[in-house]
């Protein structure tokens, strides 16, 4: 049975539109075994000099690093332990929100999910999809790199070995009503259409 880990990010809940494509997946995927964690709800702490330790390469001694390390353990083990990761990504500021970044910042870790080898780093979470449900009010030319919400994911999942990752987008969301509307059903078909 497929096993989903699905990332919300979005700081809306009820209102957010990544949240609206991710829940169009699920519906389509009704016998998957989902996993879901909600940064809006239960953020990932940010890294700062308390917790990076614990999150390092080797496990730290001492008890003020376990709580961090334990969180990066699961967090690790659940992308582990998924077949397809749906990662909602709502477009903050032309990037991704800061709550999604605390998250990948815990699940790279070096000889976990990548390690450094002499041509470059490469990624060790092999055989995963990953979907990106994408919303943002305007609309921005991705070939360009600019915002750089797609380009910093697809880089990151990348990172840690996770290539086949498609991008599902609702954009022009503050054209007004109508627009919104028809970026919404145009994009929740697209992504409810991914097996």
């Amino acid at each position: 049975m497929t096993q989903i880990l699905v990332i919300r990010s979005a700081a809306t809940g009820p209102d957010s539109i990544s949240n609206a494509l991710i829940d169009a997946y699920l519906a389509a995927h009704p016998h998957a075994v989902i996993v879901e964690r909600n940064l809006d709800q239960d953020p990932v702490p940010h890294v700062t000099s308390a917790s990076l330790a614990g999150i390092g390469r080797q496990a730290p001694e001492g008890p003020q690093f376990s709580a961090a390390r334990g969180l990066q353990d699961q967090l690790i083990a659940e992308v582990f332990a998924a077949d397809v990761l749906v990662i909602g990504l709502p477009l903050y500021n032309f990037g991704m929100p800061s709550t999604l970044k605390s998250w990948f910042d815990y699940v790279a870790r070096a000889g976990t999910t990548f390690h450094y080898t002499p041509d470059g780093p490469q990624g060790l979470v092999a055989g995963k999809r990953a979907i990106i449900a994408h919303a943002r009010a305007g609309k921005y030319d991705d070939a360009s790199g600019f915002p750089f919400a797609i380009a910093h994911t697809k880089a990151l999942l990348g990172f840690i070995g996770i290539t086949a990752v498609e991008v599902v987008t609702a954009e022009g969301l503050a054209f007004g009503p109508d627009a919104a509307t028809a970026a919404l059903e145009e994009a929740t078909a697209a992504i409810a259409a991914l097996v």
